[in-house]
């Protein structure tokens, strides 16, 4: 039997829109839904030797998943087998598949591309996305591992500037040693991200120098040669692992990261003075402790009402000065990182370290000795500007999505959606 493998496309194949298929029957089903009954336009080749068959071998209906059009329909394919004439090919018989259904498929390659665009670029979950198109949670993260597959090997990413930081992957959880003691978990993973695009590379178990080791020890040699600067927060596990696997690169403190340990003397600092001058918390009757927010802004950012308030903290709530001495070194450790030139931030240490030692306080030289620790990657961060903003912001969005998949269970499944929903927004 013969028949032609070409057809027109006419109004129903119009509005359906199925690329390579023409509608050949549609009807209505008793509860309201529709059956459409669709046939294959693509000329058949065969796949051993791609010769063009002419003559059908027998016709069977498959059903197939597709994206609902005016509403759900049950879609049908009039499935057909042909014969391959080409005397020297070994294969006798073959099934007709098409781009949109490819070979073994029961779904249409535009369902899976739009549950996927569903998921990564407008934010859904996976479960409420495949409630909306009548699939199972199974196909919409089949589909997502498969797009997952097709991005961009990490080695092939011509990154020059890195960036390393940290976030809770679950909430913290507490459970019973063998000796019945509590010990809290904390379940940290590492992101690192292109600070030139903000595109997540990679995320690791842990906040260790063994997880982000182990993720550069994967990359190429010619990869890690290219890094020319990583931004971190000051951590010492990252350190480790850069000075073994990126010795060449240069390391970058974040600033805000410095900022944070300057607003957390200045905090440590109030705590203690209210416990021993008043020998308890602050409540919310000292002035002190009603103005705490105020004392970690920036006096760049002060107004004239609030340097007012201010002042009234440090004569009424202040009695030995340390308040005040904190709340200036803070602000100096401030006009440190916002220097332009190395000899200028030098003079601001050398400033900082006189206020330091005057003020005599515990928690003051622990910050300076921090700074002093850090000061070549401080140098870095005054020369180059890179900071971890966009591993933050890409942080930012992980938390999103784990907010909008209601936590989850699976580690894989949660380094498909990042990755895939960063490379997505990269793109765009």
């Amino acid at each position: 039997m013969h028949e032609s493998t070409g057809s027109q496309r006419d109004a129903a194949s119009t509005i359906f829109n199925l690329p390579n298929y023409r509608v050949i029957d549609a009807v209505d089903l008793p509860d309201g839904g529709r059956r459409v009954v669709i046939a294959s336009t693509v000329p058949p080749g065969c796949p051993s030797c791609g010769v063009l068959a002419t003559k059908v071998h027998s016709r069977r209906s498959q059903q197939v998943r597709d994206v609902p059009v005016a509403g759900a329909a049950v879609v049908v394919w009039a499935k057909r087998r042909w014969f391959c004439l080409e005397p020297a090919c070994a294969r006798g018989t073959f099934a007709e598949a098409t781009e949109q259904i490819p070979r073994y498929a029961r779904s249409t390659t535009r369902l899976r591309d739009q549950v996927v665009s569903a998921v990564i670029r407008s934010g859904r979950a996976a479960s409420e996305v495949a409630r909306a198109h009548g699939v199972s949670w199974w196909l919409v993260q089949a589909a997502l591992s498969a797009a997952a597959v097709v991005l961009p090997d990490v080695d092939d990413v011509r990154v020059r500037r890195l960036g390393v930081d940290e976030h809770r992957y679950r909430s913290v959880r507490w459970f019973r040693t063998d000796e019945g003691a509590w010990r809290r978990f904390e379940p940290w993973m590492t992101t690192l991200v292109d600070l030139a695009t903000g595109q997540v590379l990679g995320i690791v178990d842990g906040r260790d120098s063994r997880a982000v080791g182990d993720w550069l020890a994967q990359r190429s040699e010619q990869w890690r040669e290219r890094i020319e600067i990583v931004a971190i927060d000051p951590s010492a596990a990252f350190r480790k692992a850069l000075r073994t696997w990126l010795p060449r690169a240069a390391v970058s403190v974040d600033k805000f990261h410095l900022v944070k340990l300057g607003n957390d003397m200045v905090t440590t600092v109030r705590q203690r003075l209210a416990r021993t001058h008043r020998g308890r918390r602050g409540r919310k009757d000292d002035p002190a402790w009603a103005h705490r927010m105020l004392l970690l802004r920036g006096g760049d950012t002060l107004t004239p009402r609030a340097w007012e308030r201010l002042e009234r903290v440090f004569r009424t709530d202040d009695p030995t000065d340390e308040l005040s001495a904190s709340w200036g070194i803070k602000e100096q450790l401030r006009r440190l990182l916002a220097t332009d030139t190395l000899a200028q931030a030098w003079q601001e240490r050398m400033r900082m370290g006189y206020f330091v030692q005057i003020a005599n306080m515990p928690e003051a030289t622990k910050l300076y000795d921090t700074v002093v620790t850090w000061w070549d990657a401080i140098e870095v961060l005054i020369v180059t500007g890179a900071t971890t903003a966009k591993v933050e912001a890409g942080n930012t969005g992980i938390k999103n999505i784990k907010r909008t998949g209601r936590g989850f269970r699976n580690a894989e499944n949660y380094r498909t959606r990042i990755l895939l929903t960063s490379a997505a927004r990269t793109v765009a």
